[in-house]
């Protein structure tokens, strides 16, 4: 049985909802469960899962649709609205509230900061409005089209502003965490990013090295790709070498394409200001091969590793990589490379195709317990090794979550990327998870690099 129910002029965040569409879909006789808004991108996922029904193919992106297949689906759809309003929560009386742009400029005039979060095929329009009015614009939205990011960056380098994202799902602005970001001091080194959890682990290392960091822009994961030619980065350089308060940059990123990363490196070489390059995957003189690398070169600190572990080596044993931060997955699976070490599997959980329609597993660690549990039965491997990342917006104990799913069957080596003054804790998590059996590096590179010591 398929039922939709349309809750029509109703728009719920969409972490609340993907966890609300998780306990329905756990209710006895669902066989599938989804909440969504009702955009045509939404309506897409939920036919192709077999979970539209006519009902749902008339919500407009102003609606809510409440998607249930199986014996029990009537009854799954009434649960899911009463945990809507169980999770419902009053918004902060001192914040102010607007239905539109121009009447939060009328609320804080002095704003020169927009963010915009809302289904990607609106994100534009949103940002451009924004642009326009003389804002610097953050736009987390993904599913921006490509000649759209194209437009939106050189409207804002024309104009002079900033235009972080799409995409972006972290930044440090003078002092203030935006989105996935970690609790960092302020301090001199300016971070340009093209990675979020780049941004993230370097942050929190130079944090934990006694450092800190004046402001951390994240550009977008797509700015370094040779359509758009890291617009976003170099108008994000210019930004900071124009900041008094930086005095030192930082630019990272995930594998880029050769031409936007030679124009990058040709222009930080007219830089007033030193900057430290790691462009993930490029070799060459100069450039920081690890994100730890980048954080020791900005403060000229070494990170030291953790206690010294026991961890037995094994020979041609072969590695997963089960990792929430696609640029922490890529920069271990880099590390494998540089070594000549393959036949081992790194997989990106928080890659759009796996992600669709559900939450990231920064927010929702579990989505991971099940590839985990598979992997340690798993004959053919012998060493998982994963990421937790803390912050803001990430889930409030994943180091729990990880151990419950890990038992006692084969070697896990992780790392924790966050500070003592994330919510979570550093050392909280740490503790976690050294009281599970699992080996915890000071660092993703850390981690990588003593997985592949050890079946090297």
């Amino acid at each position: 049985m398929l039922v939709n129910r349309v809750e029509r002029g109703r728009y719920l965040d969409s972490v609340a909802l993907m966890r609300v569409s998780r306990r329905v879909e756990a209710l006895p006789g669902v066989e599938a469960a989804a909440l969504l808004i009702g955009t045509p991108a939404n309506k897409a996922l939920l036919r192709n899962a077999g979970l539209l029904g006519a009902e749902g193919e008339q919500a407009t992106p102003n609606d809510l649709i409440i998607a249930v297949r199986g014996a029990k689906a009537a009854q799954a759809v009434e649960s899911g609205l009463q945990l809507l309003v169980e999770t419902r929560q009053e918004p902060a009386e001192a914040l102010p509230r607007a239905r539109s742009l121009p009447g939060a400029l009328e609320l804080l005039p002095d704003a020169n900061l927009a963010l915009v979060s809302v289904p990607g095929e609106f994100a534009a329009y949103e940002a451009r409005n924004a642009l326009e009015r003389g804002l610097h614009v953050l736009v987390f939205s993904d599913n921006v089209p490509l000649e759209e990011e194209i437009s939106l960056k050189r409207l804002a380098r024309d104009k002079g502003l900033l235009l972080m994202g799409p995409d972006c799902g972290t930044a440090l602005i003078a002092g203030t965490p935006i989105a996935f970001a970690n609790a960092v001091p302020r301090g001199d080194i300016g971070i340009v990013s093209a990675s979020g959890t780049g941004l993230q682990e370097v942050s929190s290392l130079i944090a934990r090295l006694g450092g800190g960091v004046s402001h951390g822009i994240g550009v977008g994961g797509r700015d370094l790709d040779a359509r758009i030619g890291a617009l976003g980065t170099l108008a994000a350089l210019e930004a900071l070498e124009q900041d008094p308060a930086t005095s030192k940059i930082v630019l990272i990123s995930k594998p880029p394409s050769p031409e936007a990363a030679q124009r990058v490196l040709e222009r930080i070489e007219r830089s007033p200001k030193p900057c430290v390059v790691c462009f993930l995957g490029l070799r060459a003189p100069g450039i920081a091969l690890t994100l730890t690398e980048a954080a020791e070169r900005a403060l000229n600190r070494k990170l030291a590793p953790l206690a010294p572990t026991r961890a037995k080596k094994i020979p041609g044993g072969r590695v997963r990589g089960l990792f929430c931060g696609g640029t922490l997955c890529a920069e271990g699976e880099l590390i494998f490379q540089a070594k000549n070490l393959s036949g081992h599997a790194f997989v990106d959980l928080g890659a759009d195709e796996l992600t669709r329609g559900r939450p990231h597993p920064m927010i929702e660690p579990e989505l991971r317990s099940d590839h985990l549990k598979r992997a340690l039965a798993d004959a053919a491997v012998d060493l998982v090794l994963v990421d937790v990342v803390l912050g803001y917006g990430a889930h409030e104990n994943p180091a729990a979550v990880l151990a419950k799913a890990i038992g006692k069957r084969k070697p896990v080596i992780a790392s924790v990327t966050g500070t003592e003054q994330d919510p979570q804790v550093w050392s909280r998590q740490v503790a976690i998870l050294r009281e599970a059996g699992v080996i915890v590096a000071a660092s993703n590179a850390h981690a990588a690099q003593l997985a592949a010591a050890l079946v090297a």
